[in-house]
């Protein structure tokens, strides 16, 4: 059995309200009434529940008393689980599911703590709720439950993906077992005092830097795409990663998902290259271009210390963990204006290793910006897109991360490289590139043929950069799973739909046959509409 307090006992107008602790205390008291009854049945049969808290359906007053937080979440859940612990009845499963993953990661760690704190350890069923379809949805649930397992954290999992149910299971299985083979990962080196991190695992803040070039300080967190292994890098070939050159008008058209920087190693770049993009060279090849505009030089851990060419405005210099806790090392190179850290690892357990780096580099006050790599070879394009997403997107909802390289070698297109690190940034809400879907998958309360619906309205919106549109099933979670959204598509009849801005309910029962055009419309309506280009 599932309960979610959210709509259990409450309902969800959207009101706020000012409730004193002992207004509160009355509120908790009718509760308590209205869901005894029910676990009293589940212990006399030996029923299990779970309690799930869903971000998209915290009630009224929940909101009122904690707000839209990971903390409301969690409160929301712990009210429940102690009327159930009042009558011991303990046969219990928990979650804090959202469509963000940087909230659901926040609430389940949150829970943990707060469990902890209250002599309380009940199993974890984890999920990012209205993940999407295809590409998108994998890389947010993989961001979210990956980041999770990456910690030791669940116990069972669900992908929701609007598509045909089969499509989740794989998902899931491939999300889980990478972790049938990471005990004998390379030891990471402890953390003294795990009460003093020099950041909040349950809030998002980004690590303080400064400013190199296009990287760290206030920029958004960078993309570096590697063509160091093609025999040839032409103006064509840049069209993978989000450049188009037009002979005719002798232009440059940059997407949106046009990568900051290309390391080309030894390959030279013989055609005059677009304003917005880098060059990063193996230092010796570096060295011996003519004209070295935007183009900078990558060395290797001490090589940078020895070496007497260097670029006066910006420097790559790729590290380790031994590197890094080599504080000699460190405190010749930290704080140098021009140097971007690459951030490498080889361990198995990558992710974990990488975060021990950025921990000691805040604790040593290192402030240079720092970009993200991880390498990955003979693997499906699938498994990247989850392996990635996982490894990499864990640490970017830490606030951790001025860029990310995605180094896979037999593997993908550079172009599916390149929409996967746009995709890791979209998800973990650090570098908004596209429009963002909240979608849910099929269930048999649907009233309407989902995929289809949101392949129609992902053709007419794509463009749009930044906006969040729900795209709902039913009326059931429709309001609530969606509050997140700029606009929502809701399904509240057979072949009817009503639409919303924000958390206003906007057009009622309107025929599903003109309700994408109607969307458009208030779009348009609402000074949130661009033309394609």
């Amino acid at each position: 059995m599932r309960v979610n307090p959210g709509n259990y006992a409450d309902k969800k107008k959207f009101e706020t309200f000012d409730f004193t602790d002992l207004s509160y205390e009355a509120e908790l008291e009718r509760i308590r009434e209205r869901f005894t009854p029910l676990v009293k049945i589940c212990k006399e049969y030996g029923t299990a529940m779970r309690i799930g808290t869903n971000h998209g359906s915290l009630s009224d007053r929940i909101l009122s008393r904690y707000g839209d937080t990971p903390l409301g979440m969690v409160e929301s859940a712990l009210e429940f689980l102690r009327i159930c612990e009042d009558h011991s009845y303990f046969n219990i499963v928990l979650s804090m599911k959202s469509s963000n993953p940087q909230v659901m990661v926040q609430a389940y760690r949150l829970l943990i703590m707060q469990m902890k704190a209250e002599g309380m350890n009940y199993p974890l069923h984890l999920g990012v709720t209205e993940a999407g379809e295809g590409e998108d949805g994998r890389i947010k649930s993989a961001a979210g439950i990956g980041t999770l397992l990456e910690d030791g954290i669940g116990d069972t999992i669900r992908v929701s993906l609007t598509e045909d149910p089969e499509f989740e299971i794989p998902v899931a299985k491939a999300l889980v077992a990478r972790y049938n083979h990471r005990t004998n990962h390379q030891a990471i080196k402890e953390i003294k005092n795990n009460l003093s991190l020099p950041y909040s695992p349950f809030e998002y803040k980004r690590r303080e830097t400064f400013a190199v070039n296009n990287f760290g300080g206030s920029h958004v967190p960078c993309v570096v795409a590697d063509y160091s292994q093609k025999e040839k890098i032409t103006a064509a070939s840049l069209f993978q990663v989000g450049y188009n050159y037009s002979i005719p008008l002798d232009k440059w058209n940059i997407s949106d998902q046009a990568c900051d920087s290309i390391y080309c190693g030894d390959q030279l770049v013989e055609f005059d290259i677009p304003g917005t993009l880098g060059l990063i060279y193996n230092p010796q090849t570096w060295n011996s271009l003519e004209n070295k505009t935007r183009c900078y030089p990558l060395f290797c851990g001490n090589e940078y210390l020895t070496t007497g060419s260097k670029s006066d405005r910006l420097n790559f210099v790729a590290v380790d963990a031994s590197l890094i806790f080599d504080h000699t090392f460190l405190n010749k190179i930290k704080n140098d204006p021009t140097v971007v850290f690459i951030i490498d690892s080889m361990n198995e357990h990558a992710m974990a290793d990488e975060r021990r780096i950025f921990i000691e580099m805040m604790e040593q006050g290192v402030k240079n910006p720092a970009i993200i790599k991880h390498n990955y070879k003979n693997i499906q394009e699938t498994t990247l897109q989850l392996h990635a997403s996982t490894d990499a997107g864990a640490l970017f909802l830490d606030g951790m991360g001025d860029g990310l390289w995605i180094k896979a070698q037999n593997v993908a297109s550079e172009k599916s490289i390149n929409s996967t690190a746009f995709g890791i940034l979209q998800a973990t809400r650090t570098r908004i590139s596209k429009t963002e879907y909240i979608s849910c998958p099929s269930c048999g309360r649907t009233l309407f043929d989902l995929q289809v619906t949101t392949a129609k309205i992902r053709s007419r919106t794509s463009h749009l950069k930044g906006l969040k549109i729900g795209i709902m099933g039913c009326i059931v979670n429709g309001p609530g799973e969606m509050a997140d959204a700029d606009y929502g598509y809701v399904g509240v009849g057979i072949g009817k739909i009503t639409l919303y801005k924000g958390k206003e309910v906007v057009k009622k029962n309107i025929d599903t046959a003109i309700a994408v055009d109607e969307l458009i419309d208030l779009i348009k309506q609402h000074g949130d509409w661009i033309e394609a280009g």
